[in-house]
């Protein structure tokens, strides 16, 4: 067994253990993946340090934090999909979070962004984002921007992208950062997600980042023929339902188990 490659995996538990957890269905990682025999110079750099593991890697630049993510939390579990892997090593992810949680922001689980919601973590975006098979071409409907991080990862990935979010202050918010980073294919606005956006429709594929009890009608009539919808459902036990839309009939795909913030109806203040 390679001592570089173990230590690699022993640093991710290390990680893990000293971030707050996220929930147990987004934290299954495949340590035997990172058994691979090559040399590491990062992991030889860990191997002689003395600080705590976590703060270790808290010390690396950005850069690599991001680089680290996308091999050991997404590609090593699975995530195949290179345009989505691209787009995850594009998006700073740390511009998304509040500077309290910016240390954080691309350990392996959810964050906080005020007003009960959250940023997902980083391997269910990735998850969510190649389940929906979008092309460079698409059009793309996102349900629940939140801080406009999946937005910006679908903007990397579709050609346009309608994002509806059901709280001003989030939306202002991701209208602002998404702005700031240059993305000029991305529209927010404040609405019900159950109701969709109808002015663009049809789309190519609609992505939800809630948990509705059953998925809404409005957003199946307006997913186009042969379109990908990705979805949590659920109340306490909550699934990923991959939907598609033939011509002839819906076809549904129940995938992972999931926690996401239930779908609300609502506008709030």
């Amino acid at each position: 067994m390679n001592l570089g490659w173990t230590s690699s995996a022993l640093l991710c538990c290390c990680i893990l253990l000293n971030c707050i957890p996220s929930d147990a269905a987004e934290l299954s990682l495949n340590f035997s993946r990172l058994q691979r025999p090559y040399s590491n110079p990062v992991m030889e750099q860990f191997e002689q340090s003395s600080i705590p593991p976590a703060q270790w890697f808290l010390q690396r630049p950005i850069e690599w934090q991001r680089s680290h993510m996308v091999e050991y939390q997404l590609r090593a579990r699975g995530i195949k999909d290179e345009r989505v892997l691209r787009a995850m090593s594009q998006v700073p992810r740390h511009q998304f979070v509040d500077s309290s949680w910016r240390n954080l922001a691309y350990s392996d689980r959810s964050l906080p962004i005020g007003h009960n919601q959250t940023i997902s973590q980083p391997y269910i975006v990735a998850y969510m984002s190649e389940a929906a098979k979008i092309s460079p071409s698409d059009k793309v409907l996102e349900i629940g921007t939140g801080c406009g991080y999946q937005a910006a990862v679908l903007g990397e990935l579709a050609q346009e992208v309608y994002s509806v979010e059901i709280i001003p202050q989030l939306a202002q918010r991701a209208r602002r950062t998404l702005s700031q980073l240059g993305y000029e294919n991305i529209e927010v606005k404040t609405g019900d997600g159950y109701q969709g956006w109808t002015e663009h429709a049809p789309y190519d594929a609609i992505i939800v980042t809630a948990a509705p009890k059953r998925i809404p009608q409005a957003l199946i009539d307006q997913l186009a023929t042969n379109g990908k919808m990705v979805i949590p459902v659920g109340t306490w036990y909550q699934e990923i339902v991959v939907l598609t839309k033939t011509q002839e009939k819906i076809l549904e795909e129940r995938t992972i188990p999931v926690r996401f913030v239930p779908m609300r109806r609502k506008f709030l203040k």
